[in-house]
């Protein structure tokens, strides 16, 4: 394996964009980005995954859902607070479809969000993400196809609503 460093410039980008879809928030996917490699780092066995990728994100996932686990035992803060240093690409995810689809994404069940994502933002073949998650490439192929369907299923009221109103995309 290289070095941490060379892994982390190359694929850190990737990993905090699989969490952060995963999770929908930015803050934890910054969180599991860096213990994602630090896990790579201190792993004392070769990857034995069919990429470095998704070695990496089979470990953020695993982070995510552990964390997820021990989340469910905390109280949450008030969505309705709202952050005062919204910036501008903040600004632009928060159009009405962009809302809708990310709000579906958060509906799908876990494992259909993660084959999804790993095929969709990163274009991982299905067998890798298959290995990855230990389930046939079958499977991977339909809960992606089925997982794309609801997203776009989300998409239309939100699109017409666009249309209705002479906006733009």
């Amino acid at each position: 394996m290289t070095d941490i460093e060379s892994l982390y410039k190359r694929y850190a980008p990737d990993v905090r964009r699989f969490v952060l879809f995963l999770s929908g928030d930015p803050v934890m996917a910054d969180e599991i980005t860096a213990d994602t490699f630090v896990r790579a780092w201190l792993a004392e066995e070769r990857i034995r995954q069919p990429t470095v990728k998704s070695y990496l994100f089979a470990i953020a996932r695993n982070l995510y859902r552990d964390l997820q686990r021990r989340e469910a035992r905390h109280t949450e803060l008030d969505e309705k607070m709202m952050d005062t240093r919204i910036s501008a690409q903040t600004r632009m995810e928060q159009t009405a479809e962009v809302r809708a689809v990310l709000a579906a994404l958060q509906e799908l069940p876990e494992i259909d969000r993660t084959v999804l994502l790993m095929r969709a933002l990163d274009e991982m073949p299905y067998e890798e993400i298959a290995a990855a998650m230990e389930i046939p490439v079958t499977t991977a192929k339909v809960k992606v196809h089925r997982a794309r369907a609801k997203l776009m299923e989300a998409r239309k009221p939100a699109r017409e609503g666009f249309m209705a109103s002479g906006e733009r995309q």
